[in-house]
């Protein structure tokens, strides 16, 4: 069965999440964050895939923190599934990556800027993993079905897209929720709930962020039926190496989660009437 399938057709008819740092920092953190996540999506019955970039390719200054080593920081993500049993999930930036990758993890997710990379989506189709397409800031969410038949033609059905959010000016993002119903035509979608809060391209070179907004973004995401939520979150938001402008705060989640659930529930009964 497609792992894709696994998360869409839970028991619990809830909606499936991809939550964790945005980049591996180091053992400890990734294991701590994956634990508290995995204990609340347990209890409220939502299928769990653990999130963490490797190594983060796409920075704004020389100078920004881009990893703790690609072996080093793999390792670590194929250890945090097999203690917990749980699919991981992380990012990759050239074809050559995607073996690579495979290697430790179940889903490949391709990054927004590089979705239109016909060589690097049929790389990652071709390892038989689960592809994950993060939908460009540039692009309607119809331009997404070609990325999406581009790894199907290669092989693999096992896709999802995921929503981001829409450039607006120089230095904002804005979510058009239409876009998950249109791309749902050719994919289950996912919402990126943190990444479409970024304030990108800041004077000082470093994203900003809304956080604020993080469970608005979930809420809207849930009541149009959204498939599943991605979020990055940490313990100490103020002190991440990477994103930590716009990530939800580790301690916050299980309320958070609660409520969705909560709304999730109510709009599958209202679906049935």
């Amino acid at each position: 069965m497609k792992l894709i399938d696994k998360l869409t057709h839970n028991s619990n008819c809830n909606f499936f999440l991809l939550a964790g740092p945005c980049v591996i920092e180091g053992e400890e953190m990734a294991m701590q964050i994956a634990e508290h996540v995995l204990s609340a999506t347990q209890r409220l019955g939502i299928p769990y895939v653990f999130k963490g970039s490797y190594r983060k390719a796409n920075r704004s200054r020389l100078d920004s923190f881009t990893g703790i080593g690609d072996e080093k920081a793999l390792r670590i993500l194929r250890k945090v599934g097999e203690e917990f049993n749980i699919p991981v999930v992380t990012d990759i930036h050239t074809p050559d990556e995607a073996a690579m990758a495979a290697q430790y993890v179940d889903v490949l997710q391709i990054p927004a800027f590089l979705c239109r990379q016909t060589d690097l989506l049929v790389a990652a189709a071709r390892t038989g993993r689960m592809v994950n397409i993060k939908k460009g800031q540039f692009l309607s969410p119809q331009a997404m079905e070609h990325a999406v038949n581009k790894v199907r033609d290669a092989g693999c059905d096992d896709v999802a897209v995921t929503e981001r959010g829409t450039t607006f000016g120089y230095q904002d993002l804005v979510v058009d929720f239409r876009g998950i119903k249109v791309m749902q035509q050719f994919a289950p979608v996912i919402m990126d709930v943190t990444h479409s809060l970024q304030q990108p391209n800041q004077t000082a070179g470093v994203t900003g962020g809304l956080p604020e907004y993080i469970e608005l973004i979930a809420r809207a995401a849930i009541a149009v039926g959204a498939d599943g939520l991605f979020m990055e979150t940490h313990p100490e938001p103020s002190v991440a190496k990477s994103d930590g402008a716009n990530m939800l705060r580790l301690d916050l989640i299980e309320p958070l989660l609660s409520r969705l659930t909560e709304i999730k529930m109510t709009i599958n009964k209202i679906d049935k009437i």
